[in-house]
């Protein structure tokens, strides 16, 4: 009796220890709290409210040429990320995503309305077909029969020709699970659309769920031999779109690249990045080698260039992460495809205004399109783009949204 008492005595004294170290831990969070300003409270209150549900919601957001209604979906995950979504080309046009501080913004490039999308658009967000990339003077050979192309590009064929996907109105669904929502989006290319073969059923499906991550999923069935190679080109700022994109530090998990020719159309060969601008197997500011002395720079006028990917093929491999030191913003890039194409905005010359008011100058925004490799339906050593009646083309790629 005299040793259960004993163990009686300090069990209590435990217990009550606890109680104390419990009631003081309260009571030091609730100091901190209320030196806080009433902005950081209201913050931590917002963060609060944000876990507590997924959302999912339905506007227009204009109207095409021939009067038909482009609708917006807004997507919010547990966590508050936001991402908006038109019909037209499966346009991402808005993605909030906290910093490291708790701030949300706006990463992606685009316009605040349609009629932007409809004037001039570097392609910003849209889903990319029914071939992304290039093909060499709009042209490949299938089964021994010779295909023609629209060529948009010079004498190639790009994104898709004329109006590729990009610029289609997509059927859409909403998707709402237990650890995220989604949409899913469909399209059916008719046979000679833009000069490819077969009745091309396209399903695309976005999904953001509540660990922050946003899913790519695409899948595509024919009624005839054709080639396909789908894929997602939101131009990224991780630093809220003010600003070039210089700084942001990249790693690209990829041992060589399909170098080009004056045309930007891949020569067949592997490079490998070993000592050359190219190498982004170790973190690196994307600034950093951008202007050496090398003649795949000058001819990209920067980066505009396929990466090889590392690991087997059809595996979710991850691909690319990247910092953006001032906002403590992170990505991470998951796929199952062979090529990733770096493009580093090149092209934006200042002539477009974006959301905000905020113009476009050169190295703005940054792309990391997976895909299959350009030109592959020529160059016979490359992946195969090749699907047929019995087969289904299948591609996911993922994105973690991540600070440190």
């Amino acid at each position: 009796m005299v040793l259960q008492d004993i163990y009686g005595i300090i069990n209590r004294f435990i217990m009550s220890l606890i109680k104390q170290l419990l009631f003081l831990v309260i009571i030091c969070m609730f100091c901190y709290c209320k030196n806080e300003n009433s902005s950081k409270q209201t913050d931590i209150l917002n963060n609060v409210m944000r876990l507590k549900e997924t959302t999912i919601s339905k506007t227009e957001f204009g109207k095409l040429p021939n009067n038909a209604v482009v609708e917006q979906y807004t997507l919010t995950n547990a966590n508050g990320l936001e991402m908006k979504v038109i019909t037209y080309g499966g346009i991402i046009t808005s993605l909030k995503v906290p910093d490291k501080d708790g701030n949300f913004d706006d990463i992606v490039l685009g316009y605040d309305n349609l009629q932007g999308y409809l004037n001039k658009n570097p392609y910003f967000g849209a889903i990319i077909g029914r071939y992304a990339n290039r093909i060499a003077n709009g042209k490949f050979t299938l089964e021994g029969k010779v295909y023609t192309l629209a060529t948009n590009n010079g004498n190639n064929h790009l994104h898709g020709g004329q109006k590729g996907f990009d610029k289609v109105l997509w059927q859409a669904e909403t998707v709402k699970k237990n650890n995220g929502v989604g949409i899913q989006l469909r399209y059916d290319s008719v046979s000679g659309e833009e000069g490819y073969p077969g009745n091309l059923k396209t399903e695309v499906n976005y999904f953001l769920d509540n660990d922050n991550t946003l899913t790519f999923d695409f899948r595509a069935t024919t009624d005839e031999s054709t080639i396909v190679n789908l894929c997602q080109h939101t131009y990224f700022n991780l630093n809220g779109g003010r600003g070039n994109i210089l700084n942001h530090e990249l790693m690209l998990h990829a041992d060589s690249i399909t170098p080009i020719n004056e045309d930007l159309i891949p020569t067949g060969e592997l490079m490998p990045v070993t000592e050359t601008p190219f190498d982004f197997t170790m973190p690196k500011a994307i600034g950093r080698d951008i202007n050496e002395d090398h003649r795949q720079l000058k001819l990209g006028r920067g980066y505009d260039h396929n990466w090889v990917i590392k690991g087997e093929r059809g595996d979710m491999n991850l691909v690319a992460t990247c910092y953006e030191p001032f906002s403590g913003r992170l990505l991470e890039v998951y796929t199952t495809e062979p090529g990733i194409q770096l493009y580093t905005g090149n092209f934006l010359d200042g002539t477009i205004t974006g959301k905000d008011q905020i113009v476009y100058n050169r190295n703005y925004g940054f792309c990391l399109e997976t895909q299959h490799f350009p030109d592959s339906p020529n160059q016979l050593q490359f992946p195969s783009t090749v699907i047929k009646p019995s087969e289904v083309y299948s591609s996911t790629t993922k994105i973690r949204f991540l600070t440190k």
